[in-house]
């Protein structure tokens, strides 16, 4: 009988890692932050059929970077969670806390136990209320959870990206500083992003029970001005 060859755990988990994130780089980024009505979520994507921000619940939208079919099958795990815990207890039960942890803990399970981790990185966004504060959670692809209170940057260049937001970033500012500041944040220097190359979401009130819209076309031209 042939023996496997040995190779330590600490240096699985490393190649693990370095595998997860040559795949979430070669994506486009992603930012997220708040505003003075909400939070606003911008992607560097050009697609108009494949979403990376979508609506998960009443006040909760989704966001995610790296392989799509991977990030795209956690959305409708946690669509259809969300669906049956407002239908068997209220509505008001689905928070965006209960849902990034039920995130986390798959994402870790995978990333531990499987051969090959999952090659993305989620955003869990939730509107404020009069009693809290909006609340954004960012998810790695090794199940690791961080509570952003002003903005999360996801995917890519995700350091450079951040340190080009903190510049920027005002407490209370308008939904059109706050995307032009995004934009100019993921273009950096040497590129320029207009509508075409962009998705755009808000989480704010004044769209009913629903709280998700997405800026398409002459309104997103218009505040990027």
């Amino acid at each position: 009988m042939t023996m496997p060859y040995y190779v330590a755990p600490e240096q699985v988990m490393k190649d693990r890692a370095e595998y997860a994130q040559k795949g979430i780089a070669r994506g486009r980024s992603l930012v997220a932050t708040t505003y003075d009505l909400g939070i606003a979520i911008v992607a560097d994507n050009p697609s108009r059929s494949l979403h990376k921000i979508s609506e998960i619940y009443d006040r909760i939208a989704f966001a995610g970077v790296g392989k799509y079919n991977e990030f795209d099958q956690l959305r409708v795990s946690g669509i259809r969670h969300a669906d049956t815990k407002g239908y068997a207890y209220s509505r008001e039960d689905v928070e965006a806390r209960s849902l990034a942890n039920l995130y986390a803990q798959y994402l870790g399970q995978v990333f531990t136990h499987e051969m090959k981790p999952l090659e993305v990185e989620i955003l869990v966004a939730e509107l404020g209320t009069e009693l809290r504060p909006p609340q954004m959670y960012h998810i790695a692809y090794e199940g690791t959870i961080t509570d952003e209170d002003r903005y999360a940057v996801l995917g890519g260049e995700t350091e450079t990206i951040a340190q080009r937001l903190e510049q920027e970033w005002t407490s209370g500012w308008s939904l059109a500083d706050a995307l032009r500041s995004a934009v100019g944040a993921l273009a950096g220097s040497d590129r320029t992003l207009g509508g075409p190359d962009l998705e755009v979401a808000v989480l704010a009130e004044g769209n009913g029970r629903r709280s998700f819209r997405r800026l398409v076309d002459g309104e997103l031209e218009a505040l990027l001005g």
